[in-house]
């Protein structure tokens, strides 16, 4: 049998690599091998485990629908954490990934000041970001970790997906932003931004904002 270490393997930007048959301590082990101070996400599910690596525009896209999120909750005076793309994982589920961003909203409180997260005491995020273009979210370990919101942005479009009855349906509303039209608008500000740029992108959304909060 050949063994290979981490370091040998060169994944390019937009590509993935599939580890099958890896047990929980191999994948705790390998999470220690990447270390925190990488480019590369992870997603781990029932012995497979997949580490992939972000073109620019993913990360571009997930900065800025980030940023929007805080805009949103600054304007509307909602209290958050963001725990960005903290590596979430339960070995009980044999379940573990690595979001674009996450927000503690309603949980918020709870989570300030943490530095470790344990997942069988701890609440999992509850909004999560996901830019899916070269490979799609892995939903079942977002499922098994019950995160009750996931906005992914795909083909320069939002969807949203919300937890119901343990399974995931899309939504054309935003149980965290009810009243705001949020699939319409962070696809438009994203596509928007691709022509004007990120900062009058963002001056202008904040504006939306405002003026729907004041309607």
């Amino acid at each position: 049998m050949v063994t290979l270490q981490l370091r040998q393997i060169n994944v390019p930007p937009g590509h993935r690599v599939l580890f099958h048959d890896v047990n929980w301590q191999e994948f705790e082990e390998i999470l220690a091998e990447l270390g925190e101070q990488r480019a590369s996400r992870i997603a781990y599910s029932q012995g497979t485990l997949e580490i992939r690596m972000p073109l620019p525009e993913h990360e571009f896209n997930k900065e800025i629908i980030g940023d929007m999120v805080k805009i949103l909750l600054e304007e509307l005076e909602i209290d958050r954490e963001c725990f960005g793309s903290t590596t979430f994982k339960r070995k009980s589920m044999l379940q573990g990934i690595e979001p674009d961003n996450c927000f503690y909203i309603q949980n918020y409180a709870v989570m300030i000041g943490k530095k470790r997260l344990d997942l069988s005491v701890d609440p999992p995020p509850d909004l999560a970001i996901e830019v899916d273009l070269t490979s799609q979210t892995q939903l079942d370990a977002y499922q098994a970790l019950g995160v009750p919101e996931i906005w992914r942005y795909e083909n320069n479009k939002l969807m949203i997906n919300v937890l119901e009855d343990g399974k995931y349906v899309v939504s054309e509303i935003s149980p965290t932003f009810p009243h705001l039209p949020i699939v319409e608008a962070i696809s438009r500000y994203c596509n928007q931004s691709q022509t004007i740029g990120t900062s009058p992108t963002l001056r202008a959304f904040r504006k939306w904002v405002r003026e729907k909060i004041e309607r």
